[in-house]
C-alpha cells in the first residue's frame, strides 16, 4: 500500500481544519436562535436565581421566562415582548424584549410626549434582543424620562441598558439587576471568524452607547466574564460605582 503524497496529506489538513470551523460556527448559530441552547458554561451548577446573593457570590443560573424576582409571588406571567402601559401618570415597561420592540416602543412614547406626559418609566424585563434595547434607550433619553425600578422587579441581560438610558436612575433595594455575555449577529450559518469579528464589533457598540448615558463601561467587565446560561446579580455598590444608578429609589 503507497503512502499518501504532500497534496494528498494537505488536502486531508485543510478538510480537518474547514471541519472544524463549520462545527465551531454551527454551535455559534445553535446557540443564537437562544431555544434552550448554549455553548458550554457553568450554568447547570450555579444557583438558581431564587438564592440570594452576596458579594463574591453573585453568578445564578439565566432564567429569561422568571416572572418575578425572587421572593416575589408573580401576578402573572411575563410577557414574551415588552408592553408599555401608563399607570398612576408614570410609564411601566415589561416583558422581553423582542426584535422590533425597540422601534414600536419608542413611537408609542413619541406620541404621547407633551404637557402631561408621564416623566418616569418603571422597568421588569429578563432582557432579550441588544440592538432593541439600545434603539429604545436613546429614545428614553431623547424623551428626557427618568427611569426606576420597583421591589421585586427584575432586569437582567440587555435590559440594564434601558436603565442606563433614565436622566436619572433609581431602583429599590429588592429590585434585581443583572448581566451576562450576549450573542450578535444575524442568526446564519457564519465562519468562525466572522462570528467572533460580530461579537467584538457588538461589545464595542454597547461600550460607546454605555459612555453615551453616563454609564462606566466597567460594568461590561462582570458582563463579559458570564457565561450567557447565567447571570451576575449586580450589588448596589456595584451599580452605584459603574453610575447605573444616580440616585435612591422614589417613595
Amino acid at each position: 500500500m503507497s503512502e499518501p503524497n504532500e497534496g494528498t496529506t494537505l488536502r486531508r489538513a485543510l478538510m480537518g481544519v474547514l471541519g472544524f470551523q463549520v462545527l465551531l460556527a454551527l454551535l455559534l448559530f445553535l446557540g443564537d436562535l437562544g431555544e434552550g441552547f448554549s455553548l458550554p458554561g457553568r450554568g447547570g451548577d450555579a444557583p438558581g436565581l431564587e438564592q440570594p446573593t452576596a458579594p463574591g457570590d453573585q453568578t445564578r443560573r439565566f432564567a429569561p421566562t422568571r416572572p418575578a424576582a425572587p421572593g416575589v409571588t408573580p401576578s402573572g406571567p411575563m410577557p414574551e415582548r415588552l408592553v408599555l402601559t401608563e399607570r398612576a401618570g408614570a410609564w411601566h415597561l415589561s416583558g422581553a424584549i423582542a426584535e422590533g420592540d425597540g422601534a414600536r416602543v419608542a413611537r408609542q412614547i413619541a406620541a404621547r410626549e407633551g404637557e402631561g406626559a408621564p416623566q418616569t418609566l418603571f422597568l421588569d424585563s429578563p432582557g432579550g434582543s441588544v440592538h432593541d434595547a439600545l434603539e429604545l434607550g436613546r429614545a428614553i433619553r431623547s424623551a428626557g424620562l427618568a427611569v426606576n425600578m420597583e421591589a421585586g422587579a427584575i432586569c437582567l441581560s440587555a435590559c440594564p441598558y434601558l436603565l442606563a438610558s433614565g436622566v436619572t436612575r433609581a431602583a429599590d433595594p429588592e429590585a434585581w439587576v443583572g448581566v451576562h455575555q450576549h450573542y450578535f449577529g444575524e442568526n446564519t450559518l457564519l465562519p468562525a471568524f466572522t462570528a467572533v469579528s460580530d461579537i467584538q464589533r457588538g461589545q464595542g457598540l454597547v461600550m460607546r452607547y454605555l459612555e453615551e448615558m453616563g454609564v462606566d463601561p466597567r460594568m461590561m467587565g462582570p458582563a463579559l466574564m458570564t457565561p450567557p446560561d447565567e447571570i451576575y446579580m449586580l450589588t448596589r455598590e456595584e451599580m452605584l460605582e459603574f453610575a447605573l444608578l444616580t440616585e435612591e429609589p422614589r417613595t
